[in-house]
């Protein structure tokens, strides 16, 4: 791989073109066919999808979003920086947002609902698809985890009105720096969402809306390009991981493992259990030599960031949230590992738990 990408580094260098170009109108349409969607506008980073497709929604100064609070800061951070105020709903057992939850937290002031497709495990999309109908609120799709997984056979990112992805180098379809897109069905939003990256610039001279500086360039999406042609075969390494992780940890009763459902397709971006002496467990398995990692160790109403600008929330209303940020443990999943390492891994969890 690694020389295929030097080659295709260079053919963008020989050409000279490094801002937009023919390898993001390509990556484009590569992802339009992968996804099965009309349209795809290659960005940034997936916290400019996230942003540019709110702005597109008309979230405003003193609306407000509902989305997960034990998500990245970027979910959050999208709401904030369009003068809107995050309303956070609690999750379920699977780190995935909880529906009934987000219809509690509906009322006049909602302009858009967010759900979160933690670790590359789709959200219950159904009853949510149903409160976006009963309540005429547009989804906007937090996918930066979860490109190529499904809930019932369809893409996630296809299923509300925008689906916003990443391709951060650590995501499974990663860039070598900072990257983004964000599809949509809704060929007149995905125009406005071109105009928007690129200064609202039409045609060099013509400024037809005040915009953002979020293109993606033409360096990242020829990498992508040829990252897209592995896609497949590294979601099925991920999964093939998750089965052996199963397989050995399935009876231990100090590890609880969330299960993919029949209507789903996970893609593994991350593998989370939630341990028992949680934080015991992983200074032991780092001196092991294996590096474990907490997503995310603190909730965002937690966060200095949001105490600043909001008031306090009471963390007695996200029950499953605070309980879950206390036990969640991201085990190594990368397509790299043998089963051998696989197998390391789990005897030395079980081993911490016998002493």
């Amino acid at each position: 791989e690694k020389k295929e990408i030097y080659k295709a580094i260079e053919k963008v260098f020989l050409k000279g073109q490094f801002v937009l170009g023919e390898e993001v109108d390509k990556f484009e349409k590569n992802i339009c066919k992968f996804l099965n969607v009309k349209n795809c506008v290659a960005l940034n980073s997936g916290t400019d999808a996230l942003v540019l497709g709110l702005h597109l929604l008309g979230v405003k100064k003193n609306h407000e979003v509902i989305t997960p609070a034990n998500s990245f800061v970027a979910s959050a951070a999208a709401i904030v920086h369009l003068g809107a105020t995050p309303v956070f709903a609690d999750v379920n057992e699977d780190q995935n947002i909880n529906p009934s939850d987000i219809e509690k937290k509906i009322n006049k002031n909602t302009k858009a609902i967010m759900p979160v497709h933690l670790s590359g495990k789709p959200c219950e999309m159904s009853e949510i698809i149903n409160l976006s109908k009963k309540y005429a609120i547009p989804i906007i799709e937090d996918a930066a985890q979860s490109i190529g997984t499904k809930y019932k056979n369809k893409f996630i990112g296809t299923l509300g009105e925008v689906g916003c992805f990443s391709a951060h180098p650590l995501k499974n379809l990663n860039a070598v720096g900072d990257s983004g897109y964000l599809v949509t069905n809704n060929t007149s939003l995905a125009k406005a969402a071109k105009l928007l990256r690129n200064h609202g610039i039409e045609k060099r001279n013509k400024i037809l809306r005040f915009g953002y500086v979020s293109r993606m360039d033409n360096l990242q999406a020829a990498v992508l390009n040829l990252r897209l042609k592995n896609l497949k075969k590294i979601i099925k390494k991920r999964r093939s991981n998750a089965k052996l992780y199963i397989k050995y940890l399935k009876n231990l009763k100090k590890i609880k493992i969330i299960y993919e459902n029949r209507s789903e397709f996970h893609t593994y971006h991350t593998f989370v259990v939630q341990a028992e002496k949680r934080n015991n467990l992983k200074k032991y398995l780092e001196k092991k030599g294996i590096l474990t990692a907490i997503h995310y160790p603190y909730l965002i109403f937690e966060q200095k960031a949001y105490k600043r600008r909001f008031k306090p929330i009471n963390d007695k209303k996200f029950p499953v949230s605070i309980q879950l940020s206390k036990k969640i443990l991201t085990l190594p999943i990368n397509q790299y590992l043998k089963s051998k390492d696989i197998k390391k891994i789990c005897t030395e969890i079980k081993n911490f738990y016998k002493k």
